[in-house]
């Protein structure tokens, strides 16, 4: 076996490209999939029923589908009603739908970790439900899960390649094209690979520097993010 990656090189930019999309992939479901699961953590949480169970349908239905069915189901779903958008919106809607579910019963297991005595405590002491939410439930319940918030979040980055399938040109979109034009699917796969890997390492030091920043008492004690 010989790996030769001359022909592979020569289409550097639009890898490099389509990295990056793969990288806008990713912090926009992160940022859209977090704050819809933190309100359907709050949902699941709720005391009307009509709330708790149109979250727990919404939550149980993604986490029981795959990811590409969804992104077919949106990108089909839409158009057949006249409603056209990019791939790339697309793309950004589905993985936002799929990352909010799981985000959801990841803030609930954060939520529900919290001991009654402290909402309790913050009730007597006169605080509203939004701001025994926002003090005493979200930020520690938070700062418990997130390392799996985190976790979830970048495999939620490794998932973008199945974005390729609606014609969305991210990394795995390019790499295919690339292995085409060069007849060298080994050399072209394995610097994806390697691509992917720096965008998980990226995405990671990025996580632990925002983790660093919202919760100093774990920076203090030295505690792993």
């Amino acid at each position: 076996m010989n790996l030769d990656f001359s022909s592979v090189l020569p289409f550097w930019p639009e890898l490099v490209k389509g990295a990056l999309l793969s990288l806008l992939l990713a912090v926009s479901a992160t940022v859209f999939g977090f704050v819809i699961g933190t309100l359907c953590a709050v949902g699941r949480r709720s005391t009307h029923r009509l709330v708790n169970s149109a979250c727990g349908v919404y939550i149980e239905a993604i986490r029981n589908t795959p990811l590409l069915v969804q992104i077919f189901l949106v990108y089909f779903g839409l158009s057949s009603v006249g409603l056209r958008l990019s791939a790339v919106t697309v793309a950004i809607l589905a993985m936002v739908i799929n990352v909010g579910a799981y985000a959801a019963e990841i803030m609930r297991a954060g939520f529900d970790s919290i001991q009654p005595g402290q909402i309790e405590a913050a009730e007597c002491l006169g605080l509203s439900r939004l701001q025994v939410y926002c003090h005493v439930i979200l930020l520690p319940g938070l700062e418990r899960v997130y390392p799996a918030l985190t976790s979830q979040f970048v495999l939620m980055m490794l998932a973008t390649s199945v974005c390729s399938q609606i014609s969305t040109e991210e990394l795995t979109a390019v790499a295919n094209f690339v292995q085409s034009e060069t007849y060298r699917p080994l050399e072209t796969y394995l610097v994806v690979a390697v691509a992917y890997v720096l965008l998980s390492l990226a995405m990671r030091i990025g996580f632990w520097g925002l983790g660093t920043w919202l919760f100093p008492r774990r920076r203090k004690l030295g505690t792993p993010l």
